[in-house]
């Protein structure tokens, strides 16, 4: 969007500027301007790897981060997008939300009823709770009418390029390497890509598949790439009695995988 959209635009001048996409700015884009005046993100991260995720959202083109539970860490990011695209020198026009279906096969929602949108409505309520917390539902309803901010299953990112977006993917630990693949080379010009996840929350049907630990891995210390992770018990923002809750099933799934014979629960 153009820089000029802080100043009020009569009708007639609306039609004659041209934004960065080569096309012009019509009356009903001064709707859209005035929309975007009204976000506050009165967000700050509290601790430091927070700090450090922040930062690296702000920093870098890609970013991948992984985190427990409560760390904050799709909030956080969500916060840091709708700063982006409220910025009169933005190169960003729209937030893209992007959610892993695992409960579907190869991802499909087709025969569910409704449009695309209603469709992953039911998949996308915890991610859109985070704008409806740090602006309110009203405004976040309003943005998503406008277009600024898009919901997408993965099998309608497949083929697109996608420029002047921020992009976020959510739930990436369900996301196959394949799969993975084909979103990170879907990012385009001026656009921003954020990855979320949680390692020890694998809900994919072959765990193996799952492909956030290896691009945490292969995509650390790169340049334009920031890694990230949150695991540490001070990380949790939400409720502290979640530490509890992971250090005891890492304990039962420690005792799966040795094989050690101890009995889960006692006689």
């Amino acid at each position: 969007m153009s820089n000029r959209r802080k100043k009020r635009l009569t009708e007639e001048e609306s039609m004659e500027v041209v934004n960065h996409n080569n096309g012009r700015i019509y009356p009903h884009q001064l709707e859209g301007n005035k929309l975007l005046n009204q976000i506050r993100v009165d967000v700050r991260p509290k601790t430091e790897n927070q700090k450090k995720l922040v930062q690296a959202i702000r920093d870098n083109e890609i970013i991948i981060a992984s985190g427990l539970p409560g760390t904050g860490k799709t909030f956080l990011a969500c916060a840091e997008a709708l700063k982006f695209v409220k910025s009169p020198e933005t190169t960003y026009d729209k937030i893209m939300l992007v959610k892993s279906v695992t409960t579907l096969a190869n991802e499909e929602i087709g025969f569910l009823k409704g449009t695309m949108e209603e469709k992953m409505e039911p998949f996308m309520d915890s991610f859109l709770d985070n704008f409806n917390k740090i602006i309110g539902e009203p405004l976040t309803t309003k943005l998503r009418e406008q277009g600024y901010i898009q919901i997408k299953p993965i099998a309608y990112v497949r083929g697109r390029s996608i420029d002047r977006s921020i992009i976020i993917i959510d739930e990436a630990q369900n996301i196959s390497l394949d799969n993975m693949r084909t979103l990170m080379t879907r990012i385009g010009d001026n656009s921003k890509l954020i990855i979320l996840g949680d390692v020890k929350q694998k809900d994919i049907r072959n765990k193996k598949d799952s492909s956030l630990e290896v691009v945490l891995e292969k995509f650390k210390d790169r340049p334009r790439f920031g890694t990230v992770e949150l695991r540490n018990a001070e990380d949790i923002v939400r409720n502290p009695i979640i530490k509890i809750i992971e250090d005891i099933f890492d304990e039962i799934e420690e005792s799966k995988i040795n094989g050690n014979g101890k009995k889960l629960l006692k006689d």
